[in-house]
C-alpha cells in the first residue's frame, strides 16, 4: 500500500449549465441539493461544492435564500462534510461584434461586481469558497476575472475566515495565482483545483497536469477534475501524481459510457473505488479539514 496521504473527494453537485434536461438525477431545489450533498458524504466525499439553481426553473441562479437553505440543511444532517460554496457566477460576458463594442451578460445571467459575488460567502462562511483565477473563452462567451477583482474578493473571504480555492484551468492562471499568492494579496492556506479538459483550456492529460502542478508554489495542496469522459481518468491521474479529487454532477453526468449516473453518490462511488483500487485511502472528512483548513 501507498504511503501517500490520503485521497480527498469533492463532489461538485449540481453546477450552472443546462445538465438537468440531460439528466433528470441534476439536482435543483435546496432540499434535492443538501440531499444529494449528505448522500454523496455518505459515500466517500468529504467536501461539496455547491452552486444553486431556481428550483421552478432549473436555471442557475444567485438567489441568498437557496444557498442558505443548502448550508442549513448540510449543517443539520449528520455528516460534517466540508462545505465549499461557489464565487463563479456574475462573470459570463459576450462582446459583440459590430460596434458599438459593448459587453453584456450572457441571457439568464447578470454581471456581478466582486462584492456581489462573495456576499453569501462573507455571509454563510462556509468551510471553504471557490475564487476562480481565469479568464479565458468559455464556449461562445468570455469568463472574466480580472486580477483586481480577484485582490477585492479575495480580502473579503479572507476577512470572512473562509478557505480559499483557487480555481485554475490553463497555465497562465496558475501562473497568476501563484503569483498573487507571492505578493500576499492570497493566503497561502489557499488551495488549487486544477480543472481540465473545460473547452477553451488545458487539455486533461498526465503530462498536462504534471507541468500544471510544477508551476504551483512549493508544497502547494492540490486537486484535480477533468470534464465528462475525463472525468474518472482524472481520478487516477491527480492520485498517481499526489493530488486530490473531484467528480460530481457539474462536470460528468454519466458513470460510465452510455449509463447516465443515477446521482453524485453513484459517481462519489466509483471514484472511491478507483482510489482504493490504486492502493491509496480515502480521507475523511476530519482527514480533510486537517488538511485543508490547516
Amino acid at each position: 500500500m501507498s504511503k501517500r496521504p490520503p485521497v480527498i473527494i469533492s463532489c461538485a453537485l449540481t453546477g450552472a449549465g443546462d445538465t438537468r434536461s440531460r439528466n433528470p438525477a441534476v439536482p435543483a431545489s435546496p432540499r434535492e441539493i443538501a440531499d444529494q450533498a449528505v448522500d454523496a458524504a455518505r459515500a466517500g466525499a468529504s467536501v461539496v461544492h455547491i452552486h444553486v439553481r431556481d428550483p421552478e426553473t432549473g436555471k442557475s441562479s444567485t438567489k441568498f435564500a437557496y444557498y442558505e437553505e443548502v448550508v442549513q440543511r448540510i449543517r443539520a444532517s449528520d455528516c460534517n462534510v466540508l462545505i465549499n460554496l461557489t464565487t463563479g457566477p456574475g462573470t459570463m460576458m459576450t462582446v459583440p461584434t459590430d460596434a458599438p463594442f459593448r459587453v453584456a451578460s450572457i441571457p439568464d445571467a447578470e454581471l456581478m461586481t466582486p462584492r456581489e459575488r462573495v456576499a453569501h460567502v462573507v455571509r454563510l462562511k462556509p468551510d471553504i469558497c471557490s475564487l476562480d483565477v481565469a479568464t479565458m473563452n468559455f464556449g461562445e462567451a468570455a469568463f472574466v476575472n480580472p486580477a483586481n477583482h480577484l485582490r477585492e474578493m479575495a480580502t473579503d473571504i479572507r476577512a470572512a475566515g473562509v478557505t480559499m480555492e483557487l480555481e485554475v484551468f490553463d497555465f497562465g492562471h496558475a501562473r497568476l495565482a501563484s503569483h498573487l499568492i507571492a505578493t500576499g494579496a492570497i493566503p497561502t492556506t489557499a488551495y488549487f483545483q486544477l480543472c481540465m479538459s473545460v473547452p477553451w483550456g488545458a487539455p486533461g492529460t498526465p503530462t498536462v497536469v504534471a507541468e500544471m502542478q510544477r508551476l504551483l508554489p512549493a508544497g502547494a495542496r492540490w486537486s484535480a477534475f477533468g470534464i465528462g469522459p475525463d472525468q474518472f481518468p482524472m481520478v487516477a491521474i491527480a492520485a498517481i501524481l499526489g493530488g486530490h479529487v473531484r467528480v460530481g454532477l457539474e462536470d460528468n453526468l454519466y458513470v460510465a459510457p452510455g449509463k447516465l449516473a443515477r446521482d453524485n453518490a453513484d459517481l462519489v462511488a466509483k471514484a472511491a473505488r478507483i482510489i482504493q483500487d490504486l492502493g491509496y485511502e480515502v480521507a475523511t472528512a476530519d482527514q480533510a479539514r486537517a488538511t485543508l483548513l490547516a
